[in-house]
């Protein structure tokens, strides 16, 4: 049996987004599915969400200071964004550059880089992945805070092949050696000790002191620059088994 106008229309918030109430599903069909398909692709068209509400009711959510207010801020968002794709485009980038707060132990630095993945998540891969090298919650769950030219440590240099990019079979083991040299002095800015005001922001910085300039080979090309990222052939399959049905 063909599906109803309306039913095509939830379908589709179902997948862009995180469902939709009666009343907007009419209004987009009244819109018509290409228009309302293009406003989503477009979410800067579209009010940022209000947290007024939210900071007022729940203090906890405004610096995510704590595991669960960060949460429930991101839950917030979750459910009443009017940009529904680009929130659900942050949670796709969010499961597959995976972080944690177990090993951070600082929400804020992973709510930053939730954000950063709102800001660039409908943007360029390319940029992206240049914002997730940059990115202090990243370089310090892969430890490339700790990767000098001297000593590179191979933890983000591989997962950026492997699991971030091209995918198991389209690189080498030298490529994965030369792409940690890349990221040498990619690191962290010192920040104060936690005690006794607690914790600080964590911001990027390049030390070219610890970085290997030297001339690196991927792809069987030769590089002696700072690294670009990959290209992308792990990332459509990506896409399709997080958008279809199963």
């Amino acid at each position: 049996m063909a599906l109803t106008d309306l039913q095509l229309m939830a379908h589709l918030f179902r997948r862009a987004g995180f469902g939709a109430p009666r009343d907007e599903l009419e209004a987009a069909v009244a819109r018509g599915y290409e228009a309302t398909v293009e406003t989503l692709l477009h979410p800067e068209t579209a009010p940022e969400v209000e947290e007024d509400l939210l900071q007022r009711y729940y203090i906890d959510a405004k610096e995510s200071f704590q595991l669960d207010g960060a949460q429930v801020g991101w839950v917030y968002r979750m459910a009443t964004t009017k940009r529904p794709l680009e929130e659900k485009m942050t949670l796709f980038w969010h499961g597959l550059f995976a972080t944690g707060f177990n090993k951070c132990d600082d929400p804020r630095v992973i709510t930053k880089q939730i954000n950063m993945f709102r800001r660039h998540g409908l943007g360029s891969f390319r940029e992206l992945l240049v914002e997730l090298s940059r990115d202090p919650a990243m370089i310090y769950w892969l430890d490339n805070n700790q990767s000098r030219g001297d000593a590179p440590n191979e933890n983000y240099g591989r997962e950026l092949l492997e699991l971030f990019s091209m995918g198991i079979g389209n690189y080498s083991e030298d490529d994965v050696k030369a792409s940690a040299r890349a990221f040498t002095g990619w690191t962290l800015a010192p920040t104060l000790p936690r005690q006794p005001y607690g914790r600080f922001d964590w911001d990027f910085e390049y030390r070219p002191e610890l970085h290997d300039d030297s001339v690196k080979t991927l792809w069987l090309t030769s590089h002696k620059c700072q690294p670009g990222p990959p290209s992308r052939p792990a990332i459509p399959r990506r896409l399709t088994s997080w958008w279809t049905p199963t």
